[in-house]
């Protein structure tokens, strides 16, 4: 009888715990279906955020469409009335002409002192020539081709600010390691500018240190996801740009030390004016490089899938992309990355003939 008892005592605290715990899952369910139904909710109040940016965008082509269609018909009238102006002399002159034939149609058919009087007439009334300036009166071409122009060039602006946006979502702020650092490497005090200095400094060296390439690599690692940043190296003659892994060699000469000369790093350099992307000790000229010299460098990491993007972020064109294909050039370069990637900057010393601007910064805003 006491074993009964124990037992149904024991059921009946099961079941209260049941009970209690089918009470909380059903809350917990409930919750998740209002965080799914809030979701929608939440996307909904984006779209309309974002709608109405891109009307105001709209809005703001469409006066500035208006604008231009305005200071077209502004010219078309003043040249209009400069022709007018032009014409009516030209019409006063014909009514002269044809004033004078009358007068001598009718000097012809009447008396000798009519004869003189229409002479007369036709004396006074001297051959009118086109002047020069008549012909330039005319639409202003040249500075509408020069608005042409213009209107090109922020389209084209527009359209990389566009596509620069999507990589901005996954804006990487990265801060150089000072302890990587080559001692001529100077670092502002917020770890984003670097510069190199004549002399080494007097700091005792790191094991981490790069010791005779003049590279630095950034503080944190890519381990996973979509990270882009971008490197300002307009103040730099000589330079090289990308990512590494930590096994990258610090000590030496060898390739093991040098951005793109090994398996174990990816960049685009310029050097003496050319502009290439190497890996593997392998390299290609870059793809879509412009006329002007280059501004910013953006590179684009996709850790899961192995991808490595290096962009002209002015204008977003790509200058040269890795992934797991075969190229000719860099054979498979790679199925996936092994290892945490870390932002990697190298200075190169210019030709002899070259002055050294020498600094370079790591953009820290989404801003362009």
């Amino acid at each position: 009888m006491l074993m009964r008892v124990t037992l149904q005592e024991q059921l009946t605290r099961r079941m209260e715990e049941l009970q209690a715990e089918r009470s909380r899952t059903d809350a917990h369910i409930q919750s998740l279906k209002k965080r799914k139904a809030d979701l929608s909710k939440s996307t909904e109040r984006m779209k309309q955020k974002v709608r109405e940016h891109f009307e105001n965008m709209q809005c703001v082509l469409k006066q500035d469409e208006q604008a231009v269609k305005d200071y077209l018909e502004q010219d078309l009238r003043q040249t209009r009335t400069r022709l007018d102006q032009v014409l009516n002399n030209w019409k006063h002159h014909q009514d002269q002409v044809t004033k004078s034939i009358g007068s001598i149609q009718r000097a012809l058919s009447t008396s000798p002192a009519a004869e003189e009087d229409g002479k007369g007439q036709s004396d006074n009334l001297s051959p009118k020539k086109p002047d020069a300036s008549e012909q330039q009166i005319r639409l202003n071409a040249e500075r509408f081709e020069r608005l042409l122009k213009t209107l090109s060039s922020i389209s084209k602006q527009l359209k990389a600010q566009l596509q620069r946006k999507t990589l901005l979502l996954d804006l990487f702020p990265v801060v150089i390691d000072r302890q990587t650092c080559h001692s001529q490497i100077l670092v502002t005090s917020e770890g984003r500018g670097m510069s190199v200095s004549g002399s080494a400094c007097s700091a005792p060296e790191h094991p981490l240190q790069f010791d005779k390439v003049c590279c630095a690599l950034g503080s944190s690692p890519v381990t996973a996801g979509q990270h882009y940043w971008e490197v300002d190296v307009r103040c730099c003659s000589g330079w090289a740009v990308g990512a590494a892994y930590g096994s990258l060699g610090r000590k030496g000469r060898d390739k093991g030390a040098k951005l793109g000369r090994n398996r174990t790093s990816w960049c685009v350099e310029l050097r003496d004016g050319h502009l290439s992307a190497w890996h593997n000790n392998r390299h290609v000229a870059c793809q879509g490089v412009g006329q002007t010299p280059l501004g910013k460098v953006g590179v684009w990491v996709r850790y899961d899938k192995g991808q490595m993007v290096f962009y002209d972020a002015d204008t977003m064109a790509v200058l040269q992309s890795f992934s797991a294909a075969v190229t000719t050039v860099f054979d498979r370069a790679h199925h996936q990355f092994t290892e945490p990637l870390y932002p990697a900057i190298r200075f190169l010393r210019p030709s002899e003939n070259q002055t050294w601007p020498n600094h370079l910064e790591l953009s820290h805003s989404n801003t362009p």
